[in-house]
């Protein structure tokens, strides 16, 4: 699951993308309309169902991921949102719709360029939803989210402040240690923040959980967010040296 906003200058609400050859990405795209499109026809047949509705905006949203264009993207983007706030009209306290609504407007934002400022504030308050009704939700999920769109978002102009995303994505790693994700982001956060000693103790969390990350997020499901993970995983230490040689 990713999210990048380049219209607004944030990324990575979920995971970052992984740099694929051909034949990786037509199987994960593959994989990915033939989940949404199992995910439409039940929406089609139960459209009152709001854990079906949820499930039908998560599908959409990781469909999305693979869009080579804006409309496509948007398009899905907006099934998504309808479907969220469908669910959330019959059962506001669904945290699964709150947070997949505040994933799709990400998505649909990405189509917006500077028009995307004005949905930053609704995608806050969905995550801060999804929070207090079910912070683990997603492998803590919400704090992730948030804690991502603190980090990335600009601080003048919109939500963006280092407090609020040290927070989160700290609370995020306490909540689902496990969750590579989780450990990933709160690691590259600190390496930009250049804190070395909370940096290397991430470091050492990742290299103690990386030999079970196959056997703990096994199957296609999980295949484009292992790649991601130990591409990033590799590039983190890459990074890593410098500072902490010194």
């Amino acid at each position: 699951m990713i999210l990048l906003l380049t219209g607004i200058g944030f990324a990575t609400l979920g995971v970052a993308a992984a740099e694929p050859g051909a034949a990786d990405r037509i199987r994960w795209v593959n994989h990915a309309q033939q989940v949404f499109t199992a995910a439409q026809k039940r929406f089609a047949s139960e459209p009152t169902n709001p854990v079906v509705a949820w499930e039908f905006a998560r599908a959409g949203f990781e469909r999305a991921e693979f869009s080579t264009n804006n409309a496509e993207r948007a398009a899905l983007a907006v099934q998504g949102i309808d479907a969220c706030r469908q669910a959330l009209a019959r059962d506001a306290k669904l945290a699964p719709a709150h947070f997949y609504l505040g994933l799709n407007l990400g998505q649909l934002a990405r189509t917006k360029l500077l028009g995307a400022l004005p949905m930053v504030g609704e995608m806050e308050r969905t995550f801060k939803a999804a929070a207090s009704l079910d912070e683990q939700f997603n492998y803590a999920g919400p704090d992730r989210c948030l804690g991502l769109l603190y980090y990335e978002a600009p601080v003048i102009g919109s939500v963006g402040s280092r407090l609020k995303a040290r927070k989160h994505l700290e609370r995020a790693a306490e909540l689902a240690p496990e969750f590579p994700e989780n450990r990933l982001n709160l690691a590259e956060a600190y390496l930009k923040w250049r804190e070395k000693k909370p940096l290397q103790r991430e470091l050492d969390e990742l290299q103690k959980l990386w030999p079970a990350v196959s056997a703990n997020f096994p199957g296609p499901d999980w295949e484009v967010e292992r790649a991601d993970w130990s591409r990033r995983e590799k590039k983190l230490r890459v990074n890593s040296e410098a500072l902490l040689k010194h």
